[in-house]
């Protein structure tokens, strides 16, 4: 059993707004767990590194190294799939505390080096750049990430996140994008839609099909035409960030997590609902007990369901009162799995509940009295 949480911003100092002039680097760690791997286990360079399940089993990868991308396996594919792929490639299982540690090391340092630091992901976080020319600030920090930690970074300069994530993936791996100011709507123009965060599978689909291809192309949509293809604020905050406007900014305040979660990728494919509900009971006092340690209610739970083929369905429920109790999560749990179940009957290779919507105050019992 797998717990996941979302990710949880950190860093130096508030950031309240933005300030004329401020550059912002997006910076990814490179192939992260297959290169702390690497550094535990130095015979292994060289080779292609899967960090992942047992491809014998019902794994599924984690992190593939840059040699073993070559074969064409990269992240979330069935560890089955990666040995087809590529018979040579060593299989290790993710150590996640030891990823924790070396990745607080590095955002430990970038916060000694930035003056503001909002992390996203155990691998990848947003800065502000310090006062001087951006690209040799972010080259200044990337280096002491190589030298004191040992690790490769790529980092995406430019005026807002959205260009800043994009920017970072076209130098990978060790290289540094810098987008000047003025320049981020050319920049992304050419660039295939699906390279625009925000736009997923179905968004996709639908710009597709009305032959806008490149992120220039939805930037150029007139307004009648965008209502038609994505009505609502998504549609308006799309076209903009395709037109490098994005007014996020970089925020160094902690905050708390927006969801936890817990999962379970069983060894077979399991169809009994009986069993399934079994499955799902005990994640649901894991995290109920999470839930009292942090003081909080929960209003909506969610339960994941991935089919034999990967494809992958939720359910969710909110609740107008927020609750802590294991014995309401998993009955939720356990209804919204059979509602999915019904519209798609089948087997499952994995199944999740997690929990959303949080407040601080505790619901009252007849004890409390």
């Amino acid at each position: 059993m797998q717990s996941t949480g979302a990710g949880k911003a950190g860093g130096s100092q508030p950031y309240a707004e933005i300030c004329s002039g401020v550059v912002i680097a997006h910076l990814d760690l490179d192939a992260f767990y297959a290169a702390v791997e690497l550094h535990r286990r130095p015979e292994l360079r060289g080779k292609p590194l899967v960090v992942g399940g047992d491809p014998h089993g019902r794994g599924v990868v984690a992190t593939a190294s840059y040699e073993a991308r070559k074969h064409g396996i990269r992240s979330a594919m069935s560890s089955a799939e990666a040995l087809r792929r590529c018979p040579d490639v060593v299989f290790v299982r993710p150590d996640h505390r030891e990823y924790r540690d070396w990745s607080r090391r590095v955002w430990g340092l970038v916060g000694e080096l930035a003056p503001v630091v909002e992390q996203i992901g155990i691998d990848e976080g947003y800065l502000v750049l310090p006062d001087g020319d951006p690209p040799e600030e972010a080259a200044r920090i990337q280096q002491a990430i190589r030298t004191q930690v040992r690790l490769s970074s790529s980092l995406g300069v430019a005026s807002c996140k959205v260009v800043a994530k994009i920017a970072s993936d076209m130098r990978k791996p060790g290289g540094i994008m810098y987008v000047p100011s003025g320049e981020e709507a050319a920049f992304l123009a050419p660039l295939d839609v699906r390279k625009l965060p925000g736009v997923g599978p179905k968004s996709e689909r639908r710009l597709r099909d009305a032959g806008i291809q490149t992120i220039g192309a939805l930037a150029s949509l007139d307004d009648n035409r965008l209502r038609e293809l994505m009505p609502g604020k998504v549609g308006e905050e799309l076209r903009d960030r395709a037109r490098g406007i994005d007014p996020r900014i970089v925020s160094g305040e902690p905050s708390e997590a927006v969801s936890m979660s817990v999962e379970e990728t069983f060894e077979r494919d399991l169809h009994d609902r009986g069993e399934l509900h079994d499955r799902l009971r005990p994640m649901a006092v894991e995290l109920a007990e999470a839930l009292r340690r942090k003081e909080m209610v929960a209003r909506t739970v969610t339960t994941k369901l991935r089919y034999p083929d990967f494809s992958i369905v939720t359910r969710s429920q909110s609740a107008a009162v927020g609750f802590d109790d294991a014995e309401r999560i998993g009955t939720l749990a356990c209804a919204l799995l059979d509602r999915a179940l019904d519209d798609r009957p089948d087997a499952l290779r994995l199944i999740g509940v997690g929990v959303s919507g949080f407040e601080r105050h505790v619901q009252l019992t007849l004890l409390d009295g």
